[in-house]
């Protein structure tokens, strides 16, 4: 029976009470809620699954070694003296990866570069040959974490970030992180039998993620390939078993997920997209202007957008937005609207009071999850018929 180890995944500020929730209803022991990460334990076949499964991780990495340094000559001797002939021969290729934080190393670059000198310089002492550095697809990715004093070396499970999901071969302007897409509609609280709607879907991650979630379809399923695959430990048999079970888990769809943009070249990027994630069945989408749509249906709607933030988009965003909000007012009643902007003056022009708020970034840039409820008729007699009823 394969041991339980330490683990970290990594993730986007605001979503690591729903990475550690996702963690937890995965099995995973020990679960601890740091910034941006959270830390847990499992086996290799749970390592497996996390990285297959997890919408909101970026990384999984497996911490290796852990010391207090104060400065890049004890940096060089730890990373030196560490057993790497457990992990790399000279024949393999790395690549290392640096974070820092404190005011003994400041340059991440420079320590990466550091620890990777100590690594070839070990295996030119012992064996007179080095490995290689390949920056694309490394045989074994590294992370160096410093804080402050301590120094913790991880081996990165993962490779590229796990927002590559393997299906978004066509792009749109801005386009959001799939991680931060998965995290939003999680973070509204979607009851995945109510119908959702993003009505300037781009290209479509909204929908997909959506559509992903409540098929329960592991959202790393149309991946091509995981860092681990290349660790000399790498169990062929235990990954498919576990991608079978994974698979079998998969439930079909109780509500409808629809999406419309007004831009054509948007819809066909979606719709390449929705293809290339196995989705066209569960997903309708079509070109359409929401400012001239209008709901469809008596029944509640889940709407979950992200709108133009007016960095790269010409034109009055104030009255872009003031128009949106006149569109839920008039034509979406009964719906729940989930906004995701950085643009904070333009959201105040909506018209709409925000009935809940939520500080991420999409990317560097601040942002609000902002949810607009849109009642039948009016507020006060919403509140009347719910104390009836």
């Amino acid at each position: 029976m394969e041991s339980n180890f330490k683990m970290l995944a990594k993730t986007f500020y605001g979503m690591e009470g729903l990475l550690a929730e996702e963690l937890k209803n995965m099995g995973a022991q020990d679960v601890e809620e740091g910034n941006r990460v959270v830390h847990f334990a499992g086996d290799k076949g749970f390592m497996y699954k996390a990285n297959m499964s997890l919408r909101t991780a970026l990384k999984i990495l497996k911490p290796i070694h852990t010391a207090r340094i104060t400065n890049e000559h004890e940096l060089y001797n730890m990373v030196y003296d560490f057993p790497w002939q457990d992990y790399l021969t000279p024949e393999n290729s790395l690549a290392i990866d640096s974070v820092v934080f404190g005011e003994n190393f400041t340059h991440s670059l420079y320590v990466s570069q550091k620890a990777k000198d100590a690594i070839v310089d070990r295996f030119r002492a012992d064996t007179g040959e080095r490995p290689d550095v390949n920056l694309d697809h490394p045989d074994l990715r590294i992370n160096i974490h410093i804080d402050k004093d301590i120094c913790t070396i991880s081996l990165d499970s993962s490779g590229s970030s796990l927002h590559h999901r393997g299906y978004r071969t066509a792009t749109n302007i801005a386009p959001l992180n799939e991680v931060l897409a998965a995290g939003i509609i999680m973070l509204s609280g979607w009851d995945q039998t109510v119908d959702f709607l993003d009505p300037m879907c781009g290209s479509g991650t909204v929908l997909i993620e959506a559509a992903m979630l409540a098929c329960n379809i592991p959202a790393n399923i149309n991946r091509k390939e995981f860092a681990f695959e290349k660790w000399n430990d790498w169990d062929e048999e235990l990954f498919y078993k576990i991608e079978e079970a994974q698979i079998g888990k998969i439930r079909g769809l109780a509500g409808t997920i629809s999406g419309f943009d007004k831009a054509p070249s948007a819809i066909e990027k979606a719709r390449e997209n929705i293809r290339n994630a196995n989705l066209d069945e569960f997903i309708t989408i079509e070109k359409n202007n929401f400012l001239y749509a209008e709901k469809e249906t008596d029944r509640p709607l889940h709407i979950v957008s992200n709108p133009p933030y007016g960095e790269r988009l010409e034109g009055d965003m104030n009255q872009f937005y003031a128009e949106i909000g006149d569109t839920l007012k008039q034509k979406y009643p009964d719906t729940q609207a989930w906004l995701i902007s950085a643009n904070m003056e333009a959201l105040k022009h909506l018209g709409l009071r925000p009935t809940r708020k939520i500080k991420l970034f999409n990317g560097k840039l601040e942002t609000r999850l902002s949810l607009y409820s849109i009642y039948k008729g009016t507020k006060k007699l919403h509140k009347l018929n719910q104390e009836e009823s």
